[in-house]
């Protein structure tokens, strides 16, 4: 078969996107509760690394050198999950089982339930710590994966975070690859009012990481900072991605009520759908 060109694999990865924020907007209304904001601002990054850039195998979910993803701020695990079981690591059945009891997809990623996991988190800020110690072991191990890590910018405001990004270059752990989720809120309201983090690009760079800035929704970006990340041994790289809270529906879009949401309504619903470019419904019509 011919191979895929990058304009098709751009195309497939955004379509993907789309599908994911369908998945997230289903899951989180089903649930009756969710966040929606902070998963729509990471689904374009999400699709990119799930669907192109890690090295996976579903059949074969603790395959010694996968590509290790860990999702620091776990609170928007509908995109994590979501992603999990497009990639065939669960049922799609499990996607309205979000939050309920005996559930697979907890409110926050449990690594003992969903399958595909690589770790549990919620806890912000642990995730660059323990990104830390599986990079370390697989250079002791001899194995050649690499560790994502997505953080949210206002989780940058946790103290044990720049221990980590101090600790990270100083053990030369270069195939860890740091992604911010710079969507500029938070739970509180806007992160410059609640606590400054900027500037992020600068800090990360003193503590000698490669830093890459880019469009968080444009794919293009997406693939090629990833691919400036495998490119270079010269690490560990940070890609501080800029995004939109809400990305992808122009009633939520950069609202910081979009952090923790219902959406428990039809209307509610219709509008974040319509926004997606979706008219049909998973908890509503079926």
């Amino acid at each position: 078969m011919p191979e895929e060109t990058r304009a098709e694999l751009v195309e497939k990865l955004k379509e993907m996107a789309r599908m994911i924020r369908c998945d997230i907007v289903n899951m989180v209304a089903e649930s009756g509760s969710g966040h929606p904001g902070g998963s729509l601002s990471a689904a374009d990054i999400v699709a990119a690394l799930y669907f192109s850039e890690m090295q996976l195998d579903p059949l074969n979910p603790k395959w010694p050198v996968r590509d290790r993803f860990i999702l620091s701020k776990g609170h928007c695990c509908p995109v994590l999950y979501s992603a999990l079981i497009r990639r065939g690591f669960m049922a799609e059945c499990e996607l309205s089982t979000l939050r309920k009891f005996g559930s697979k997809l907890q409110g926050h990623p449990c690594m003992k339930k969903a399958i595909g996991l690589d770790m549990t988190s919620g806890s912000l800020g642990n995730g660059p710590s323990i990104a830390l110690g599986m990079g370390l072991a697989a250079r002791i191990d001899s194995l050649s994966y690499r560790v994502f890590v997505m953080v949210g910018d206002g989780e940058l405001q946790e103290g044990m975070i720049w221990e980590a990004l101090m600790a990270i270059p100083h053990f030369k752990a270069g195939n860890v690859v740091l992604i911010v989720d710079r969507n500029g809120l938070q739970v509180d309201g806007p992160v410059s009012e609640i606590m400054e983090v900027e500037p992020i690009a600068e800090k990360l760079r003193a503590f000698r990481w490669n830093v890459l800035e880019i469009d968080g929704h444009d794919m293009g970006q997406i693939l090629d900072a990833l691919k400036a990340t495998r490119a270079s041994s010269a690490g560990p790289h940070a890609i501080l991605a800029h995004t939109i809270k809400g990305k992808g529906n122009a009633v939520v879009e950069n609202r910081v009520d979009s952090h923790h949401v219902s959406v428990n309504d039809r209307a509610a619903f219709d509008k974040y759908m319509a926004g997606l470019g979706y008219t049909c419904s998973l908890p509503y019509d079926n």
